[in-house]
């Protein structure tokens, strides 16, 4: 057990819900605290449905490859709660510490005196603590759910604000029509402010132009400002400062080229001027872990059929698959190979939605529970519903079991196994696999 591991616990005890979205609690804990997101870096704030951990991942990524320190803030970890909050410094980065994160959450803790108070409000506050005494140039900043009343939109005038692609998610926090979701993802627009959109949807794009208007936020649109696509394996970046010819990103998958071109556009936006050397570099070294991510070797690799791929995403709704199900459908033109979906998902998911991108594609759906979710949907009725769009399934207790019905499968050519549907499950299977994020 780390050292935080206990302050966690008790926190999750100072109020009802775990999620209870509102800024009073926020502002309070802060004015008590001195107000220290007065006091962090420059901030670049990013909020959106699919992609937001990506483009902090490539703009890091960018910003480090010419030489600038960046601090970052994202949610939710993988494997360790360390995850959340890295230190920029210069030459790279590093996680927190396991003793001045319990120190920081500690202090926290004690000056919100009992009051109620959910987990990510104090972990956010612990985080501008944490971001305020230490120097960087750069802070980046993820929302942690929905924008307008999200922990981090305290910040009162960043450097940029960032709108990845917004889709349906979290109804039951914002609102139940993408127009409402977008217009809680929009909130984070400041008056002046420059802001970037990634392509969206016209619905989308609709209520974010509004909104920039209406707070006379400067707003540089996917498509029409900037565009990003590639050309003969390379990403071509173009806006009004010039156009950017870039390898292609590190990071698999087609949505990765719009994630990087929204990365380009946010750091100009927000007035970095770094050398093409840091944009080219930047593309190539990104990495954001869960994230069609290839394990090559591992506990779980070495019980995968000889001559098999294994791949991980934590993907979890419609759109998210929608972007995972075309890039294995590029692999596959690629390089032809049986693809095999080990799937577990929360029931707070559309699990049809997700999986009908993935009809034609999944040759077989061996369905697992995620372990210690309480939400987590049984295995048999991820089977159920794969059935129901028309690919076969079949469910196992474990991830271990599941690798091993795969291996009873015999495909021939070897398998490419994808394990999704949940980062809660891509957590499991990194601390299990031996490759936890670093």
């Amino acid at each position: 057990m780390s050292e935080y591991d206990a302050i966690i616990a008790r926190l999750l005890t100072l109020h009802p819900k775990r999620i209870d979205l509102s800024l009073d609690r926020m502002w309070r804990i802060l004015d008590t605290l001195g107000h220290p997101q007065r006091r962090v870096p420059p901030v670049i704030h990013v909020a959106g449905t699919n992609g937001k951990g990506s483009v902090i991942a490539f703009m890091r990524a960018m910003l480090e490859a010419a030489g600038r320190s960046a601090h970052v803030y994202t949610s939710p970890h993988l494997v360790r709660f360390n995850e959340r909050f890295r230190l920029g410094a210069p030459g790279g980065g590093t996680l927190v510490s396991d003793r001045e994160l319990a120190d920081v959450l500690t202090e926290v803790e004690r000056v919100n005196g009992g009051e109620p108070i959910t987990v990510f409000e104090i972990e956010t506050a612990a985080a501008f603590l944490l971001y305020s005494r230490h120097p960087a140039d750069v802070l980046l900043l993820e929302v942690g759910l929905g924008g307008r009343l999200d922990a981090t939109n305290v910040i009162e005038t960043p450097l940029a604000s960032v709108i990845t692609s917004v889709s349906m998610d979290h109804l039951e926090f914002l609102g139940d029509t993408i127009e409402k979701i977008a217009g809680e993802k929009a909130a984070i627009l400041r008056k002046g402010v420059p802001a970037v959109t990634a392509p969206q949807s016209d619905a989308v794009l609709a209520v974010i132009e509004r909104q920039a208007k209406a707070v006379r936020a400067p707003l540089k649109v996917a498509g029409e400002h900037w565009n990003v696509h590639g050309e003969r394996g390379r990403l071509v970046y173009q806006d009004d400062d010039g156009l950017l010819d870039l390898p292609s990103p590190k990071l698999n998958g087609r949505h990765q080229f719009d994630n990087a071109g929204t990365a380009i556009a946010a750091l100009r936006a927000a007035g970095a001027k770094l050398p093409i050397s840091a944009f080219e570099a930047g593309v190539v070294k990104a990495e954001w872990p869960a994230r069609l991510q290839h394990l090559s070797h591992g506990t779980l690799k070495a019980l995968t059929p000889e001559g098999s791929e294994l791949w991980l995403d934590g993907g979890h709704n419609a759109e998210g698959g929608r972007a995972v199900a075309a890039a294995l459908g590029d692999l596959e033109e690629r390089v032809p190979r049986p693809l095999v979906l080990i799937l577990g998902m929360l029931a707070t998911k559309d699990c049809e939605g997700f999986l009908r991108n993935f009809a034609g594609l999944a040759r077989r759906v061996i369905a697992v529970p995620i372990p210690r979710q309480e939400k987590s949907l049984p295995a048999d009725i991820v089977a159920d519903a794969a059935r129901a769009v028309g690919i076969p399934a079949e469910s196992r207790d474990t991830l271990q079991a599941a690798l091993a019905a795969v291996a009873r499968l015999d495909l021939y050519p070897a398998p490419r196994i994808l394990m999704t549907g949940s980062l809660y499950l891509a957590g499991e299977v990194l601390a299990l696999n031996g490759t936890p994020p670093v």
